[in-house]
């Protein structure tokens, strides 16, 4: 109920006014029926701008934190995510992916629709990723359709990390329900379920006209925060010799002051052949060359290259 009052009196049409979102292929979608709505990924928002498009209701699963806080704050976002139709999962793998799979085979047993993102986590940049093929096994055993859908401009209308939107339109695009019955009984097939996946990744990467990365996402992520965390630390490690080299530098001053003044030319070359190496010009074009460096990894990382071709080529 709280589903349907957010949607058509609450949030909906103060959503349609400002963002004016458009659907193409709506009429792909089963009158009845389970079916999975299987999304690229781009932002926090298309949980909520893909149900509004759409007649019938959505369940999408979303991640434990959500459901779990504490304190006012806490309430107010679970209840916000139940009430637009998502259920919590575990994400951490093992048992805890069974238990996931349960939850959405148990929606689709019921006859309603279920979304999922098969890349798993957002795009870290705006490419369509791997997909896991959870949404694979749920369709073999749920006996489904599985339709390809692609969020448009989501990730421009809200980008990751801002918690105000951007007003600006953004679009769904629904493609055509893919049957995958001819691997009836298959479902525990790795290689089955790894071919469906690619075909419904192959799928989306044409809905959304996203270039396709053949490597999961999440890795992507990690990597990204390895370098991240890498060159703070060498910064901080650089700025701390800068520090040090200055404050020897204070002190050698503060010493050859207190020298007799007609010694400057001697303390001078004292200073220049200082034996506990002070930072010298050359010194300090090492740092710079430093820091050059730590930022062409992290360039290096979020341009990810694969030598696996992936759907991408295995369908062309």
């Amino acid at each position: 109920m709280f589903y349907w009052v957010l949607k058509k009196i609450v949030l909906g049409p103060i959503l349609n006014l400002l963002f004016k979102p458009w659907v193409d292929g709506e009429t792909n979608v089963p009158k009845s029926g389970g079916a999975i709505l299987a999304s690229n990924h781009l932002s926090f928002s298309d949980s909520i701008f893909l149900p509004l498009v759409l007649e019938r209701r959505v369940t999408f699963p979303a991640k434990m934190e959500y459901f779990t806080g504490t304190g006012l704050k806490g309430r107010a976002t679970a209840a916000f995510m139940r009430g637009v139709g998502q259920i919590p999962i575990d994400r951490s793998g093992g048992k805890a992916s069974e238990a996931a799979i349960e939850s959405g085979l148990k929606v689709l047993r019921k006859g309603e629709l279920f979304g999922i993102y098969p890349e798993g986590t957002r795009s870290p940049d705006g490419r369509l990723y791997k997909g896991k093929t959870g949404v694979a096994r749920m369709a073999l055993e749920a006996g489904v359709p599985v339709l390809p859908v692609a969020m448009i401009d989501t990730d421009k209308a809200q980008p990751t990390g801002q918690v105000v939107p951007n007003i600006m339109r953004v679009g769904v695009r629904i493609g055509k329900p893919m049957d995958f019955s001819r691997y009836e009984g298959m479902e525990n097939d790795r290689f089955v379920l790894r071919s469906i996946t690619d075909e419904v990744m192959y799928e989306l990467m044409l809905l959304s006209g996203q270039e396709y990365v053949d490597v999961y996402a999440a890795s992507v992520k990690d990597r990204l925060a390895g370098k991240v965390k890498e060159i703070g630390g060498g910064a901080a490690a650089i700025g701390k010799s800068i520090q040090e080299g200055t404050s020897r530098i204070g002190q050698r001053l503060g010493h050859d002051d207190s020298k007799d003044e007609h010694k400057d030319d001697k303390d001078d070359d004292n200073i220049n052949d200082d034996p506990e190496g002070l930072p010298h010009v050359h010194d300090v074009e090492v740092v710079e060359s430093e820091a050059s460096e730590s930022d062409a990894l992290a360039a290096e990382a979020a341009a990810d290259a694969t030598t696996d071709p992936g759907p991408q080529a295995r369908g062309a």
